[in-house]
């Protein structure tokens, strides 16, 4: 299967360092990801409370991006398709 949200990619640089939800409730993160459409910050499924995937779902925005030093995947949460880089920007 092919991802249908590449037209979505609008930023490929994060906004923050930390997962802005858990810093605002005082929780805390195993692994960061990033939204590749407005460049929110959450934290991972491994992580306790799954920001990323939520804010991907509530915005209904799909694909979020590893920025985990070292780390330059992408996944797309609608289309359950892996990114091995981070896709470029829509045109």
């Amino acid at each position: 299967m092919s991802c249908t949200h590449l037209d979505t990619v609008h930023v490929t640089q994060p906004t923050a360092t930390g997962c802005a939800d858990c810093l605002r409730i005082g929780g805390w993160w195993v692994h960061l990801r990033m939204c590749l459409q407005c460049g929110h910050v959450a934290c991972c499924d491994n992580s306790p409370n799954r920001h990323a995937s939520g804010h991907g779902a509530a915005a209904r925005h799909p694909i979020l991006r590893s920025v985990e030093p070292g780390e330059d995947w992408a996944w797309c949460l609608e289309d359950e398709t892996f990114f091995e880089t981070v896709p470029p920007l829509a045109g």
